[in-house]
């Protein structure tokens, strides 16, 4: 097809919402190594997760070799009210940049929570109601989870609880209304209310919090209230499954018009979005079918994959939940509070970890302040607002793009836009006022935390 016949906006239709979600583990021919029990390090067995996970969750977490998951007509019918969502041309970020590479984005803010979150919270949600449970608890970063499940828990009839990181509530309080109003109580973390967020408070008094603060006090409140589960909004294999109907909407949009991509850039944090980005293009991959290159955008204020270590490590920081081999900082990481978004994990998902390990992966970090000059751009030429998260991976595109107008390579890149940032102002604020700072820890930190990582044979 030729060029000027390439939409702005690529669509499909209604009926072209996928049916089954794809688990890039079947593919993988190293698999994810498994969850452990913390008291006895031996791999979790279904009956252990299900105290804590919906059961059918839990299925989902451990299944290695199911390529394909029907997605429940239920499920489907509440995707229609967002989804399809498109896929997007950047002509103006490309000719504002004057290179020949061709750059799209998928554009995940097209729903009232502003993001992608919403594709596991809708997913999660029908499982617990489908336990008979009351409600669920959760923990959430910058909000957008938090805000995904509430809607989702308001279409089910469930009770949602959400602990949100203690510098993201005080600096976030609409996305914190918005969660009110579709009927989530919201506890900024770490908080009094639970054991764990007492100690961890003795612990580290002052602090602005984490998300391995906030899964903890969630974790906790789900294991000793009847009728509730946890759920998590990324990092578990679960997540990625369920989000990876981004990637086959892109897929399908790009085969549609007879597009190749050359690289994949996803923002990433604990991985859902990335994960469910890159699958079908990852599975690909796995297959010996094509190639592509695939970039993991992270913060340097937070840098999971480029600077931390794999192994096996907590998934929160009160040294409750399993443990999982994944890139880590070490669960007593925290990062600095002029952190501005939700890529605030300490970890990274143990399926993406592997990935990355074997090599079929590239990972970068970039700086904050060149993360909202790459937002600032991409606003003024494309005209959405992207949020903190989604930045990082348009800062690293911009680079690749520029890349290209040095050597003249046409690349197509494709980038993941998770959502927009109307609630992130504070943020933007702080940029624009000149208040914003680039925050890296030291060598020194990263080892104090690494040093306590616990020791797994």
């Amino acid at each position: 097809m030729s060029e000027n016949k390439i939409p702005y906006k690529i669509y499909l239709e209604e009926n072209e919402i996928p049916k089954a979600w794809y688990n890039m583990r079947a593919d993988m021919k190293n698999k994810p190594a498994p969850l452990l029990n913390p008291g006895t390090l031996e791999p979790m067995k279904a009956e252990e997760l299900s105290g804590v996970f919906c059961e059918e969750l839990v299925a989902q977490e451990l299944d290695n070799d199911t390529a394909y998951f029907e997605i429940p007509k239920e499920i489907r019918d509440y995707y229609k009210m967002y989804r399809p969502s498109p896929l997007m041309r950047a002509y103006r970020l490309e000719e504002k940049l004057g290179t020949p590479a061709k750059i799209y984005y998928k554009f995940e803010g097209n729903n009232t929570s502003g993001s992608h979150k919403l594709n596991s919270a809708i997913a999660q949600a029908y499982y617990a109601k489908k336990q008979g449970l009351k409600g669920v608890t959760t923990e959430t970063g910058a909000g957008q989870w938090g805000t995904a499940l509430s809607m989702a828990c308001a279409y089910f009839g469930l009770d949602c609880k959400v602990y949100m990181v203690k510098v993201s509530y005080e600096q976030k309080p609409f996305r914190r209304e918005v969660m009110r109003t579709y009927g989530a109580s919201v506890t900024p973390s770490p908080s009094m209310e639970t054991a764990i967020g007492r100690k961890i408070l003795e612990k580290h008094p002052g602090t602005t919090g984490s998300l391995g603060c906030a899964i903890s006090e969630a974790v906790e409140v789900a294991t000793t209230n009847e009728g509730y589960r946890y759920v998590l909004g990324s990092v578990l294999n679960q997540v990625l499954l369920h989000q990876s109907v981004i990637g086959l909407e892109t897929k399908a949009a790009l085969d549609k018009y007879g597009i190749k991509a050359d690289m994949i850039i996803g923002c990433a944090g604990g991985g859902s979005n990335l994960g469910g980005l890159i699958a079908p293009f990852m599975g690909e991959k796995l297959r010996g079918e094509k190639d592509y290159r695939i970039i993991a955008v992270e913060p340097a204020s937070c840098p999971s994959f480029t600077r931390g270590t794999f192994a096996y490590d907590f998934c929160d920081t009160g040294m409750v939940c399993p443990l999982a081999k994944m890139y880590t900082l070490g669960s007593d990481f925290i990062p600095a509070p002029n952190h501005a978004g939700g890529l605030r994990y300490h970890g990274m998902s143990s399926i993406l970890s592997q990935l990355y390990a074997d090599g079929y992966m590239e990972a970068v970090s970039v700086k904050q302040t060149d993360v909202f000059e790459a937002a600032e751009q991409f606003a003024r030429t494309e005209g959405i607002l992207p949020a903190p998260e989604s930045s990082h991976a348009i800062k690293a595109a911009i680079d690749e793009a520029l890349k290209c107008k040095e050597t003249g390579e046409e690349k197509t890149i494709v980038f993941g836009l998770t959502g927009t940032g109307y609630f992130d102002m504070v943020a933007y604020e702080k940029f624009h006022e000149g208040e914003m700072s680039d925050y890296i820890p030291t060598d020194e930190e990263i080892a104090k935390n690494i040093a306590n990582l616990p020791k797994v044979e």
